[in-house]
């Protein structure tokens, strides 16, 4: 059974929230913000060997594609699958979807990330084999991970009753999608040990997946249909060109997922985090006995009675008596600011791009 179970990647976003760091020619898919492996050859690395190099499949754009495949050379050239230019989630995972099940009828799909951080390896190993065989009846599993404050920055998944256990890991019914709820919402959630936060991974068959997309989405599903005939032919370029433009722009959760027909969540205890803001690294990276994280090609710099800090930079740097403060030092921008308002980079990226900054986006 496992012979037919693929890794879908999604590899296309930008991560505005690290910038100055992920930019638009190196989103945070490709940089070392951990290890010295970028975060998409981690995300490829963690799911061997359950998923051959040959079973690995990755959506991305047109700018980012090359860089990819020289960063993780054994997947195969023809397994990348190069969307003309953003339509959000939901047609990108339409098409890699579309393209797999002309592969292979008999697909079963993992629909992962490039760019999370995932601390327990095995145990998502684990689950995703549990995935398969709960999505072997038609449902769609999604891994839902057990909030550890009231985030306004996630979705939340509502968990039934259990549908079964596998191998210890439990399965229950989903009975629905919040996405990002206000504080006061969020906080409730929490309190009634009933919700998950949304991880953004989600197993399915293929013929599923197809079947969603007919029932809820016809306008992609007769697009894929105009597709499939030239998939893995000479024509296939153009007629994508051509679909894309006829395409809606809407996620997956909006989709497929808010009103699937058979949804279960499986509760992921796998050390998770969507690595989304500079503060999320704090929790990540390895700290000093001060709290502090220095990261980049300088061997030490000049800490003096300085705590709770995060710098990356190829610079000396030195810090005199500060805390709380993430510093992100690149080529051509600076930035500064206090840990708890690393959320808040977005904005800097919003402004950039409102006054058309465009060499620093």
């Amino acid at each position: 059974m496992l012979e037919h179970y693929y890794a879908l990647i999604m590899a296309g976003g930008g991560g505005t929230r690290l910038w100055p760091m992920s930019r638009r020619g190196t989103p945070k898919q490709l940089l070392p913000l951990i290890d010295e492996r970028s975060m998409f050859r981690t995300s490829v690395d963690r799911l061997a060997p359950l998923f051959p190099p040959e079973r690995v499949y990755v959506v991305t754009g047109p700018d980012y594609v090359e860089a990819m495949r020289a960063d993780v050379a054994q997947i195969p050239s023809e397994n990348f699958i190069v969307e003309p230019y953003g339509k959000n989630t939901g047609p990108a995972t339409a098409l890699g979807i579309a393209i797999i099940n002309q592969r292979d009828p008999e697909a079963t799909v993992a629909l992962l990330t490039a760019d999370h951080h995932v601390a327990k390896e095995q145990d998502f190993r684990d689950i995703l084999k549990a995935a398969h065989e709960v999505s072997q009846d038609g449902h769609i599993v999604t891994l839902g991970i057990s909030p550890t404050f009231p985030s306004t920055g996630f979705g939340y998944i509502r968990q039934g009753d259990e549908l079964r256990q596998i191998n210890g890991h439990a399965c229950f019914e989903s009975l629905g999608f919040t996405e990002k709820p206000d504080l006061v919402t969020a906080t409730e959630f929490l309190t009634s040990g009933q919700y998950s936060w949304n991880s953004g991974m989600f197993i399915w068959t293929a013929k599923t997946a197809m079947e969603e997309f007919e029932r809820q989405q016809p306008q992609v599903f007769r697009r894929l249909q105009e597709l499939m005939p030239v998939i893995d032919t000479r024509d296939y370029q153009v007629a994508l060109e051509s679909v894309w433009e006829r395409m809606p722009q809407i996620s997956i959760d909006f989709a497929i997922m808010e009103n699937a027909a058979k949804m279960a969540v499986i509760s992921a205890d796998i050390g998770w985090s969507d690595v989304g803001s500079w503060g999320a690294l704090f929790d990540i990276n390895q700290l000093d006995e001060h709290g502090n994280c220095l990261k980049g090609n300088v061997p030490e710099s000049v800490i003096l009675d300085a705590k709770n800090m995060m710098v990356y930079s190829d610079r000396l740097i030195a810090a005199i008596g500060v805390e709380n403060i993430i510093v992100i030092d690149t080529e051509d921008a600076l930035l500064i600011c206090h840990k708890d308002r690393s959320q808040d980079v977005k904005e800097v990226v919003g402004y950039l791009r409102s006054t058309e900054n465009h060499a620093y986006l």
